[in-house]
Protein backbone atom coordinates (compact mmCIF):
# COMPACT_ATOMS: atom_id res chain seq x y z
CA UNK A 1 0.00 0.00 0.00
CA UNK A 2 2.84 2.13 0.93
CA UNK A 3 4.78 1.59 -1.92
CA UNK A 4 1.66 2.38 -4.54
CA UNK A 5 1.32 5.39 -2.88
CA UNK A 6 4.99 6.04 -3.10
CA UNK A 7 4.78 5.71 -7.15
CA UNK A 8 1.57 7.64 -7.28
CA UNK A 9 3.24 10.86 -5.38
CA UNK A 10 6.22 10.24 -7.70
CA UNK A 11 4.06 9.91 -10.71
CA UNK A 12 1.86 13.14 -10.03
CA UNK A 13 5.55 15.31 -9.36
CA UNK A 14 6.89 13.80 -12.54
CA UNK A 15 3.91 14.79 -14.30
CA UNK A 16 3.80 18.51 -12.61
CA UNK A 17 6.93 18.81 -13.79
CA UNK A 18 6.37 17.63 -17.05
CA UNK A 19 3.68 20.42 -17.55
CA UNK A 20 6.25 23.33 -15.85
CA UNK A 21 8.60 22.35 -18.58
CA UNK A 22 5.92 22.71 -21.35
CA UNK A 23 4.74 26.15 -19.76
CA UNK A 24 8.24 26.81 -19.99
CA UNK A 25 9.02 25.81 -23.41
CA UNK A 26 5.53 27.31 -24.67
CA UNK A 27 6.46 30.79 -23.24
CA UNK A 28 10.22 30.85 -24.51
CA UNK A 29 8.37 29.94 -27.94
CA UNK A 30 6.02 32.61 -27.44
CA UNK A 31 8.72 35.41 -26.92
CA UNK A 32 10.79 33.95 -29.99
CA UNK A 33 7.84 34.65 -32.28
CA UNK A 34 6.95 37.86 -31.05
CA UNK A 35 10.69 38.89 -31.33
CA UNK A 36 10.93 37.32 -34.81
CA UNK A 37 7.77 39.36 -35.72
CA UNK A 38 8.63 42.78 -34.28
CA UNK A 39 12.46 42.23 -36.07
CA UNK A 40 10.35 41.48 -39.10
CA UNK A 41 8.22 44.26 -39.10
CA UNK A 42 11.32 46.52 -38.88
CA UNK A 43 13.18 44.51 -41.84
CA UNK A 44 10.12 45.34 -44.10
CA UNK A 45 9.82 49.16 -43.16
CA UNK A 46 14.03 49.91 -43.96
CA UNK A 47 13.96 47.92 -47.07
CA UNK A 48 10.92 49.45 -48.66
CA UNK A 49 12.18 52.53 -47.27
CA UNK A 50 15.27 51.90 -48.75
CA UNK A 51 13.83 50.73 -52.01
CA UNK A 52 12.07 53.81 -52.31
CA UNK A 53 14.83 56.09 -52.48
CA UNK A 54 16.85 54.12 -54.72
CA UNK A 55 14.17 53.93 -57.53
CA UNK A 56 12.62 57.57 -57.01
CA UNK A 57 9.48 56.91 -55.56
CA UNK A 58 10.68 58.88 -52.38
CA UNK A 59 12.49 62.10 -52.73
CA UNK A 60 16.02 61.09 -50.84
CA UNK A 61 16.55 64.70 -50.22
CA UNK A 62 13.90 65.00 -47.66
CA UNK A 63 13.26 61.79 -46.27
CA UNK A 64 16.86 60.01 -46.74
CA UNK A 65 17.84 56.73 -46.94
CA UNK A 66 18.37 53.90 -43.86
CA UNK A 67 22.17 53.90 -45.71
CA UNK A 68 22.93 57.23 -45.86
CA UNK A 69 21.62 57.03 -42.06
CA UNK A 70 24.31 54.41 -41.68
CA UNK A 71 26.59 56.15 -43.67
CA UNK A 72 26.31 59.55 -41.61
CA UNK A 73 26.33 57.76 -38.48
CA UNK A 74 29.46 56.28 -39.16
CA UNK A 75 31.00 59.73 -39.75
CA UNK A 76 29.65 60.53 -36.69
CA UNK A 77 31.65 57.95 -34.32
CA UNK A 78 34.78 58.55 -36.69
CA UNK A 79 34.71 62.34 -35.79
CA UNK A 80 33.38 61.65 -32.28
CA UNK A 81 30.38 63.97 -32.80
CA UNK A 82 28.26 61.22 -31.79
CA UNK A 83 29.88 60.27 -28.16
CA UNK A 84 30.04 64.30 -27.60
CA UNK A 85 26.04 65.00 -28.44
CA UNK A 86 24.57 61.60 -27.63
CA UNK A 87 26.59 61.61 -23.98
CA UNK A 88 25.60 65.66 -22.95
CA UNK A 89 21.78 64.05 -23.94
CA UNK A 90 22.08 61.32 -22.09
CA UNK A 91 23.77 63.29 -19.18
CA UNK A 92 21.18 65.89 -19.24
CA UNK A 93 18.01 63.20 -19.35
CA UNK A 94 19.52 61.25 -15.94
CA UNK A 95 20.21 64.13 -14.32
CA UNK A 96 16.76 65.30 -14.66
CA UNK A 97 15.14 61.98 -14.10
CA UNK A 98 16.86 61.05 -11.07
CA UNK A 99 16.50 64.74 -9.74
CA UNK A 100 12.24 64.11 -10.96
CA UNK A 101 12.21 60.91 -8.99
CA UNK A 102 13.52 62.18 -5.95
CA UNK A 103 11.53 65.14 -5.79
CA UNK A 104 8.32 63.94 -6.70
CA UNK A 105 8.34 61.00 -4.28
CA UNK A 106 8.97 63.24 -1.44
CA UNK A 107 6.63 65.99 -2.15
CA UNK A 108 4.20 62.88 -2.69
CA UNK A 109 5.07 61.10 0.94
CA UNK A 110 4.64 64.52 2.33
CA UNK A 111 0.86 65.86 0.87
CA UNK A 112 0.10 62.25 1.90
CA UNK A 113 1.59 62.64 5.34
CA UNK A 114 -0.36 66.36 5.20
CA UNK A 115 -3.60 65.71 4.48
CA UNK A 116 -4.38 69.44 4.92
CA UNK A 117 -1.63 70.62 2.92
CA UNK A 118 -2.55 68.37 -0.49
CA UNK A 119 -6.11 69.88 -0.19
CA UNK A 120 -4.20 73.10 -0.63
CA UNK A 121 -2.01 72.46 -3.11
CA UNK A 122 -3.68 70.36 -5.30
CA UNK A 123 -5.63 72.35 -7.76
CA UNK A 124 -1.85 74.44 -8.27
CA UNK A 125 -0.70 70.95 -9.05
CA UNK A 126 -3.40 70.26 -11.60
CA UNK A 127 -2.54 73.44 -13.58
CA UNK A 128 1.00 73.38 -13.75
CA UNK A 129 0.75 69.57 -15.33
CA UNK A 130 -1.62 70.86 -17.58
CA UNK A 131 0.56 73.85 -18.87
CA UNK A 132 2.38 73.18 -21.91
CA UNK A 133 6.20 73.17 -20.55
CA UNK A 134 7.43 74.42 -24.26
CA UNK A 135 5.55 77.56 -23.14
CA UNK A 136 7.96 77.65 -19.58
CA UNK A 137 11.00 76.70 -21.78
CA UNK A 138 12.15 81.20 -22.96
CA UNK A 139 11.11 81.67 -19.06
CA UNK A 140 13.66 79.65 -18.28
CA UNK A 141 16.39 81.02 -20.62
CA UNK A 142 15.50 84.64 -19.18
CA UNK A 143 15.84 83.41 -16.04
CA UNK A 144 19.40 80.80 -15.65
CA UNK A 145 20.58 81.68 -19.16
CA UNK A 146 21.46 78.99 -21.62
CA UNK A 147 23.63 75.84 -20.94
CA UNK A 148 22.46 72.20 -19.13
CA UNK A 149 21.43 73.85 -15.90
CA UNK A 150 18.44 75.48 -18.42
CA UNK A 151 18.09 71.85 -20.14
CA UNK A 152 18.26 69.98 -16.97
CA UNK A 153 15.16 72.46 -15.27
CA UNK A 154 13.38 72.08 -18.46
CA UNK A 155 13.35 68.08 -18.53
CA UNK A 156 12.34 68.39 -14.76
CA UNK A 157 9.38 70.66 -15.59
CA UNK A 158 7.30 68.11 -18.36
CA UNK A 159 7.88 64.95 -15.44
CA UNK A 160 7.52 65.91 -12.12
CA UNK A 161 3.83 67.37 -11.61
CA UNK A 162 2.35 64.68 -12.71
CA UNK A 163 4.70 62.41 -11.27
CA UNK A 164 3.67 63.99 -8.18
CA UNK A 165 -0.08 63.95 -9.13
CA UNK A 166 0.26 60.03 -9.91
CA UNK A 167 2.35 58.86 -7.19
CA UNK A 168 0.04 60.63 -4.23
CA UNK A 169 -3.31 59.05 -6.15
CA UNK A 170 -1.56 55.64 -5.75
CA UNK A 171 -0.50 56.52 -1.78
CA UNK A 172 -4.33 57.11 -1.21
CA UNK A 173 -5.66 53.92 -2.45
CA UNK A 174 -3.49 52.18 -0.03
CA UNK A 175 -4.74 48.77 1.59
CA UNK A 176 -7.44 50.44 4.35
CA UNK A 177 -7.31 47.16 6.66
CA UNK A 178 -3.68 47.51 6.41
CA UNK A 179 -3.52 51.05 7.69
CA UNK A 180 -6.05 50.42 10.30
CA UNK A 181 -4.36 47.44 11.90
CA UNK A 182 -1.31 49.97 12.10
CA UNK A 183 -3.03 52.04 14.37
CA UNK A 184 -4.67 49.63 15.91
CA UNK A 185 -1.46 48.26 17.13
CA UNK A 186 -0.18 51.62 18.33
CA UNK A 187 1.17 53.03 15.36
CA UNK A 188 1.28 56.77 13.96
CA UNK A 189 0.68 58.42 10.86
CA UNK A 190 5.05 58.07 10.10
CA UNK A 191 4.68 54.67 10.80
CA UNK A 192 1.83 54.03 8.23
CA UNK A 193 3.82 55.56 5.35
CA UNK A 194 6.61 53.66 6.13
CA UNK A 195 5.95 50.28 6.46
CA UNK A 196 2.67 50.23 4.60
CA UNK A 197 2.33 52.80 1.95
CA UNK A 198 5.90 53.04 0.62
CA UNK A 199 6.77 49.17 0.76
CA UNK A 200 2.92 48.51 -1.07
CA UNK A 201 3.56 51.67 -3.77
CA UNK A 202 7.00 50.23 -5.16
CA UNK A 203 5.62 48.67 -8.33
CA UNK A 204 3.38 51.93 -8.62
CA UNK A 205 7.11 53.90 -7.81
CA UNK A 206 8.80 51.89 -10.76
CA UNK A 207 5.50 52.13 -12.94
CA UNK A 208 6.25 56.49 -12.50
CA UNK A 209 9.83 56.00 -13.09
CA UNK A 210 9.42 54.07 -16.89
CA UNK A 211 6.90 57.09 -17.88
CA UNK A 212 9.35 60.22 -16.42
CA UNK A 213 12.23 59.27 -18.16
CA UNK A 214 10.98 59.11 -22.20
CA UNK A 215 9.16 62.44 -20.18
CA UNK A 216 12.33 63.65 -19.04
CA UNK A 217 13.92 62.62 -22.55
CA UNK A 218 11.52 64.73 -24.18
CA UNK A 219 12.39 68.22 -21.98
CA UNK A 220 15.62 67.75 -22.27
CA UNK A 221 15.42 68.03 -26.39
CA UNK A 222 13.05 70.32 -25.42
CA UNK A 223 15.68 72.21 -23.69
CA UNK A 224 17.75 71.64 -26.46
CA UNK A 225 15.63 73.07 -29.24
CA UNK A 226 16.18 76.56 -27.29
CA UNK A 227 19.46 76.77 -25.45
CA UNK A 228 22.45 74.43 -26.04
CA UNK A 229 24.86 73.89 -28.18
CA UNK A 230 25.76 70.70 -27.87
CA UNK A 231 23.49 67.69 -27.65
CA UNK A 232 21.07 65.32 -30.09
CA UNK A 233 18.11 68.10 -29.73
CA UNK A 234 20.88 70.96 -30.92
CA UNK A 235 21.63 68.69 -33.87
CA UNK A 236 18.02 68.26 -34.69
CA UNK A 237 17.64 72.28 -34.78
CA UNK A 238 20.97 72.65 -36.81
CA UNK A 239 20.05 70.25 -39.34
CA UNK A 240 16.85 71.38 -40.32
CA UNK A 241 18.12 74.68 -40.38
CA UNK A 242 20.70 73.66 -43.25
CA UNK A 243 18.49 71.09 -44.67
CA UNK A 244 21.05 68.08 -43.94
CA UNK A 245 18.19 65.78 -43.11
CA UNK A 246 20.59 63.08 -42.73
CA UNK A 247 21.35 64.85 -39.31
CA UNK A 248 18.04 64.79 -38.30
CA UNK A 249 16.50 61.52 -39.18
CA UNK A 250 20.19 59.92 -37.23
CA UNK A 251 19.65 62.14 -34.21
CA UNK A 252 15.95 60.77 -33.90
CA UNK A 253 16.93 57.30 -34.35
CA UNK A 254 19.57 57.71 -31.90
CA UNK A 255 17.12 59.47 -29.28
CA UNK A 256 14.67 56.11 -30.26
CA UNK A 257 17.78 54.08 -29.19
CA UNK A 258 18.41 56.02 -25.96
CA UNK A 259 15.06 55.83 -25.03
CA UNK A 260 14.83 52.30 -25.44
CA UNK A 261 17.31 51.44 -23.95
CA UNK A 262 16.78 53.51 -20.70
CA UNK A 263 13.29 52.13 -20.61
CA UNK A 264 14.40 48.37 -21.36
CA UNK A 265 16.91 49.52 -17.91
CA UNK A 266 13.61 49.97 -15.40
CA UNK A 267 11.95 47.29 -17.07
CA UNK A 268 14.19 44.32 -16.26
CA UNK A 269 14.37 46.26 -12.33
CA UNK A 270 10.52 45.67 -12.44
CA UNK A 271 11.31 42.33 -13.57
CA UNK A 272 14.01 41.76 -10.81
CA UNK A 273 11.53 43.18 -8.02
CA UNK A 274 8.48 40.85 -9.46
CA UNK A 275 10.90 37.46 -9.07
CA UNK A 276 12.43 38.44 -5.92
CA UNK A 277 8.81 39.08 -4.19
Amino acid sequence: MIFQTNRQTHKHKKEVLTNQQAYILAHRRHHHIITFFRLLILIIFLAVWEFSTRFGYVDIFFFSSPTAIVSHLYRMILDSSFFNHTGITLLETLISFLLVTFFSLSIAMLLWYQGSLSEILEPYLVVLNSLPKSALAPLLIVWLGTGSKTIIVAGISVAIFGSIISLYTGFCQADDDMLKLIITLGGNRKDALFKVILPSSIPLIISNMKVNIGLCLVGVIIGEFLAARRGLGYLIIYGSQVFQLNMVITSIIILCAIAMVLYKLIQSMEHHYKKVN
